[in-house]
């Protein structure tokens, strides 16, 4: 997928990639390093390179990124005497042999820009500010990793994002949202203000409701940021992609920053990606005057501003026209012109004159995006079953007075630990009422638990992101003789943020069984009998090389701990492909033996709907023909009603009126001066496909004030019935229009009382047939 990331970035107008490094991937055992397939950084960064495109390289190697232990590898928390990232010498050790091993590689590779390579910024540590009061020796591991940095000569700037003591020549830079208006600016007069994080939306952890952050708005804080001199802004992300496998971190989403101008499967969110673009062409159109003008403000009435970069000699003149009010609409009147300006926008006009772009009027095209079943997914819809089986004393062979803390059982090698014990009842120990039931209450200290009594599912509990531990209880049957009890714990990704990660605990702590005729039964210090891992995990069952190794039959629904499997032939075309999974719990899906991360179907928000119920399937993974599809579903599903699904983009739309500026492609700089390539410039709606699609029909065209939003639009007052055939004769079967938007060109009223002049359309995009 990298080279089409790569690609409609730049066609976005970005010209530098930012990627972090990733220490648990690249060492994930002591002196054993990994470079190889989808963890090839020398070949990332070539391939940025071979776009034309800057890298920024976040070494770290501490990274939080919502990644599994913020990056630190488990073997790390095995080191005598740590603590991470303060001034600890086995913590720096081996900070400082990752960083130089990086460095290097780097180095031989020629890829730091003083070597011809692409790399303009490196990055140390990250956001230590947030800790930094949690260790007494925060000051001097700072001013330590700052040094250490400066002394590889690498030959870029180095950052520290969020560290307002940046020592050194080391840059600090702002994350958020707004840093525009947030940031209090570099600690030094020679340093640039550089914000590394702009979040596009904000991460989600199972059991949230959805994120958002329009367009206009992003970027707002984007014009905001460079109207004040403002050097590098960064999206966190442009592109969030998937955590694959188990590289979330604590409770984090396997979809991540979905929201972004690249959605999860590397499609164009419109209109964020359209809009961004025309801002950064925007910019680029004033560059002469950002980079050597001398700025000066200009204030109007409270909220209302104009930022100026100014050449005299040269005839540059640079203005960013602000509107800081967030509920305000105004005019300002500059130099002899008056200018509209929405609340909470920016207009900007390379030449102080015209304006070629304002944060608030978008002028790209909007998008929905659907998901459509695909063929494959009814066809050969046949699951069988594997059922985990619950460890025998054999199997489970660590043993111990009460059960052990979880991480240091699976050191990060899975998610489950299998916790078993048994005792003995009599039959005056029961219950002697029916309608008192024995209860079991476990203590956990997170992150999710599954109970089994005497081979029986009887319940699941889980923390949440915020607090990870929770009790259990649940009521169940026991009998006279020996019971046993079985838990599956399990944790959901390693914590990523705050101090001390290396002292964090999982796993279960106290079990007691309430409600015998006897008392409260206390099994904490009882003998308790521990596997690690799944035995599906363990015989590999999700390869199809190792399928075979365990019997499965024909599959029930509904069943806990039970692996599922099917085949399935790769859907036609090209569009990107998808697992829904609503009719599952939670668990984990393999295709062809890759992990396509967790899922949690069970959890829902406080909207009622789970946070995440649809999963990308890359269709790197796939072959054309019998793909195999293993599940593990740990408390219960109905595999059958798995779907496989197609993702597109191609229900497009637009909402453009007579007041927008004109689009972006109208305008050029020659000579120090704004002119357009069109003669008269005027404003315009455009509508385009993907590749090898074409405008199929049009749902809906209005031209005079229509309402609502893209697949949700209404016709308003001053509407013209002739918009629509208007429309589809400048669109149907093209693979792009332009429509203009003006009364004259739908026969509309232009005199018809309040009207805004709005041209409001929805086109269906679909594959060209051989008659297009």
């Amino acid at each position: 997928m990298w080279p089409d990331i790569i690609k409609k970035a730049k066609e976005g107008g970005l010209n530098t990639i930012q990627t972090y490094v990733f220490w648990n991937a690249h060492e994930p055992l002591y002196g054993q390093f990994n470079f190889e397939g989808r963890y090839d950084l020398v070949k990332f960064i070539k391939l940025v390179q071979a776009h034309g495109m800057y890298v920024t390289l976040r070494i770290g190697p501490f990274i939080q990124a919502e990644w599994n232990h913020g990056g630190l590898p488990y073997w790390l928390r095995e080191v005598a005497n740590i603590t991470f990232r303060t001034d600890n010498q086995p913590y720096m050790f081996h900070m400082e042999r990752f960083t130089k091993m990086i460095v290097q590689k780097m180095k031989d590779e020629k890829l730091f820009a003083n070597q011809g390579g692409p790399i303009i910024l490196a990055q140390i540590e990250n956001e230590y500010n947030n800790v930094a009061r949690a260790f007494q020796g925060g000051a001097n591991y700072i001013q330590w990793a700052g040094n250490m940095a400066v002394g590889l000569n690498v030959g870029v700037p180095w950052v520290m994002c969020k560290q307002n003591d940046a020592p050194g020549p080391v840059i600090n830079a702002c994350n958020g949202r707004n840093c525009g208006d947030t940031f209090a600016g570099p600690n030094h007069p020679s340093k640039p203000a550089l914000w590394t994080e702009n979040w596009t939306a904000q991460y989600r952890v199972f059991g949230d409701p959805p994120s958002q952050r329009s367009a206009e708005d992003l970027a707002y804080s984007v014009a905001r940021f460079f109207s004040k001199n403002g050097t590098l802004t960064n999206y966190y992300m442009y592109h969030g992609g998937t955590n694959f496998g188990r590289t979330g971190a604590a409770f984090v989403m396997t979809r991540y920053y979905d929201e972004a101008p690249l959605d999860e499967y590397g499609l164009q969110k419109e209109p964020k990606w359209g809009h961004l673009k025309d801002l950064h062409n925007a910019l680029k159109l004033c560059r002469k005057g950002l980079l050597w003008g001398t700025p000066s403000v200009q204030k109007f009435d409270a909220g209302f501003e104009a930022r100026l970069y100014e050449i005299p000699e040269s005839k540059v003149c640079v203005a960013f026209l602000t509107n800081t009010n967030a509920k305000k609409d105004g005019v300002v009147n500059f130099r002899g012109v008056e200018y509209y300006l929405p609340r909470r926008s920016i207009s900007i006009l390379p030449d102080c004159k015209t304006v070629v772009f304002n944060s608030q009027q978008v002028n790209s095209q909007h998008n929905a995006r659907t998901f459509d079943i695909a063929k494959a997914s009814k066809e050969n819809n046949q699951w069988q079953m594997y059922t985990e089986q619950i460890p025998t004393s054999r199997d489970a062979n660590v043993v111990s007075k009460g059960p052990l803390e979880l991480l240091n059982m699976t050191k990060d090698t899975t998610d489950y630990l299998w916790y078993t014990t048994s005792f003995r009842l009599d039959d005056d120990d029961l219950p002697m009422r029916h309608d008192i039931r024995p209860v079991l209450q476990v203590s956990n200290l997170g992150h999710a638990m599954h109970a089994f009594v005497n081979g029986k599912y009887i319940g699941s509990g889980h923390g949440t992101k915020i607090e990870k531990s929770f009790v259990f209880q649940k009521p169940m049957d026991l009998k006279a003789g020996v019971n046993r009890i079985a838990i599956l714990g399990l944790t959901v990704g390693l914590p990523d943020s705050g101090a001390y990660l290396e002292h964090r605990l999982s796993g279960v702590h106290t079990v007691v069984i309430q409600g015998l005729n006897a008392g409260t039964l206390d099994l904490s210090q009882n003998l308790w009998r521990h596997q690690v891992g799944l035995t599906g995990e363990h015989l590999g069952i999700f390869d199809e090389q190792r399928a075979n190794a365990v019997k499965w039959e024909e599959a029930q629904s509904d069943a806990a701990a039970t692996w599922y499997k099917r085949y399935f032939d790769a859907p036609s075309g090209n569009d990107p492909v998808a697992v829904g999974l609503s009719s599952m719990g939670k668990g984990q899906v393999w295709i062809n033996g890759e992990s396509i991360g967790r899922f949690w179907v069970s959890y829902l928000s406080p909207l009622g709907k789970a946070s995440q119920s649809i999963y990308h399937l890359p269709r790197s993974f796939l072959k054309p023909k019998n793909n195999l599809m293993v599940v593990f579903e740990e408390h219960g599903g109905k595999p059958k009603d798995i779907e496989i699904l197609t993702v597109k983009r191609d229900n497009i739309c637009t909402f453009v009126s007579a007041q927008h500026p004109a689009q972006i492609g109208t305008w050029s700089r020659e000579d120090s001066q704004i002119r357009s390539v069109v003669g008269d410039a005027k404003p315009e709606a455009r509508l385009k496909c993907g590749e090898k699609k074409v405008i199929r029909s049009i749902v809906f065209a209005s031209f005079g004030n229509p309402d609502g939003m893209c697949g949700n639009f209404t016709v308003g007052s001053c509407h013209t019935p002739q918009a629509k055939s208007v429309v589809e004769k400048a669109c149907l079967g093209k693979e792009s229009c332009a429509l203009p938007v003006s009364a004259e060109a739908y026969g509309a009223d232009a005199g018809c009382p309040g009207t805004t002049a709005t041209l409001a359309v929805q086109a269906k995009c679909a594959r060209k047939s051989k008659k297009d």
